[in-house]
């Protein structure tokens, strides 16, 4: 299908103060297929006098919108949620032409990114307050929930439904207008999520989105800005302590979402059968390219030759190719640089001593592919477990027991998500308890759900998305001291 055809006419521009309009220079971005190189589509390419204008926009429309009726704003989701479950597969088909992931996984997005849409509209009545007696019985306090005001939403490429709308969903309902800077590699799917917004009734000004490709300058310009005062940033750790020092400059709030280096612990009395199918869950999500994916197999000693030999079976039967291709489980990489890192980390590692059990060369094709790839005897100390990977790499550690365990997965300064595999339940929760994670996995290799608190500990974030606390995020709590 003609990518311009998912899309509504003039949705490859920019949506401010409820109108598409192109760049203030007429720049445009090119957005490329990974799996082809194929051109498909050139989108504006904001300058920061746009993204001020978005902001400006956004001011205007706050104070309309935070006093619009919680009902009101709570059926404008809802009306978004049905909107984008009815054109799931254009979504989809979109999703999979810019980002690569294979169709079945983008469909799931849909779903997944849809409801954070549903959530955020159950959640948007329920933004509740609290009115207590002093201790010294003198007066009553009275708590209220306020919308924080304009916020800068700031997404990355590997999830470009689901990380827009599980912003956006908690801002809208607590009554905030927000400012989106898509990935510049995926701008497409935002777009078309600020028309299926426009169309569900969120009125104009509440939502704007500016793709550009000139980031670092918009981003600073936006926070520079006195009129934000919220920032949720999904992205590298090293961009989002950037981030948090300048909007420190206006004491501006943050969420942030950064880094993620997962331990995926398997002891010997694990069901295999679900331990190979969490790894695959956890590692192969998006082709390996999620901040939740599982970054360093831990499994212990007594069962590593047999679970390397079924991981090893189990990834080597993965079907690549282009995700709109019948059958195929893993897509190509978002792009040459994401490759090229990968193969830098696993050459390394096979340099240092590791063991290629299956995959591990660039196949000649076009494209951004890179094979499922096993590795076994990887030392405690390689580089490989020290960073994110971002692809479809599992790298395979020995460990001796619980504590030896324990020890190897928060040996990081990364704590977004864990996985851990027992059927020895005081074991599991004793280890999730002892995990320095914002999350864990336990005999699953999925965490992520709207209705759960996301987010991590360490470098690997500050504040939640998702769940009631994802709602709070944007709200500020305003106390009231009287007497009756």
């Amino acid at each position: 299908m003609d990518v311009e055809a998912l899309l509504r006419p003039g949705q490859t521009a920019l949506w401010i103060g409820g109108a598409w309009r192109e760049a203030a220079d007429g720049a445009r971005i090119e957005v490329h297929d990974p799996a082809s190189g194929e051109l498909l589509a050139r989108v504006a390419d904001a300058t920061v006098a746009d993204g001020l204008a978005a902001v400006a926009a956004a001011h205007d429309a706050q104070p309309r919108w935070a006093a619009t009726a919680p009902r009101e704003r709570a059926e404008a989701l809802r009306r978004a949620f049905e909107g984008m479950m009815r054109r799931q597969d254009a979504l989809a088909e979109l999703i999979v032409r810019e980002n690569g992931k294979p169709l079945a996984e983008a469909r799931g997005e849909v779903a997944y990114a849809a409801e954070f849409f549903r959530w955020f509209s159950e959640e948007a009545v329920r933004i509740d307050g609290s009115i207590a007696v002093a201790p010294n019985g003198a007066n009553r306090m009275i708590v209220l929930r306020q919308p924080i005001g304009v916020a800068l939403l700031v997404t990355p490429w590997n999830f470009p439904a689901a990380m827009a709308t599980r912003k956006i969903g908690p801002a809208i309902a607590a009554g905030c207008a927000v400012v989106l800077k898509p990935a510049g590699e995926t701008p497409l799917t935002a777009l078309a999520v600020a028309g299926i917004l426009a169309e569900a009734g969120v009125p104009p000004g509440v939502v704007n989105v500016v793709p550009t490709s000139r980031n670092a300058d918009l981003v600073a310009a936006a926070l520079r800005d006195p009129r934000v005062r919220k920032l949720s940033f999904t992205g590298s750790t090293e961009v989002g302590k950037l981030l948090l020092a300048t909007a420190a400059e206006n004491v501006v709030k943050c969420s942030m979402e950064l880094g993620g280096n997962a331990p995926f612990v398997v002891f010997a009395d694990a069901d295999l059968d679900a331990a190979i199918d969490g790894l695959l869950t956890a590692k192969m999500r998006h082709n390996g390219e999620a901040c939740t994916a599982a970054n360093r197999v831990y499994v212990e000693e007594a069962i590593v030759p047999e679970f390397t030999r079924r991981a090893t079976e189990a990834m080597a039967r993965l079907r690549m190719g282009s995700g709109l291709e019948a059958g195929v489980q893993l897509g190509p990489l978002v792009d040459r640089a994401t490759r090229e890192k990968v193969v830098r980390l696993v050459d390394a590692a096979v340099a240092a001593g590791a063991r290629l059990c299956t995959g591990g060369v660039v196949p000649e094709r076009p494209g951004f592919f890179y094979p499922p790839t096993v590795l076994a005897d990887v030392a405690p100390d390689s580089p490989i477990l020290r960073e994110e990977i971002f692809g479809p790499v599992a790298p395979i550690v020995r460990f001796r027991d619980e504590r030896e365990a324990i020890a190897l997965a928060n040996g990081t300064q990364y704590g977004l998500v864990a996985y851990v595999f027992t059927r020895d339940l005081a074991r599991a929760l004793r280890v999730a308890e002892a995990l320095e994670s914002g999350m864990v996995g336990i005999n699953r290799g999925l965490v992520s759900d709207p209705a759960a608190p996301f987010g991590g500990v360490k470098q690997s974030g500050v504040g939640r998305e998702g769940g009631h606390e994802g709602l709070l995020e944007y709200t500020e709590s305003k106390y009231l001291a009287l007497a009756w």
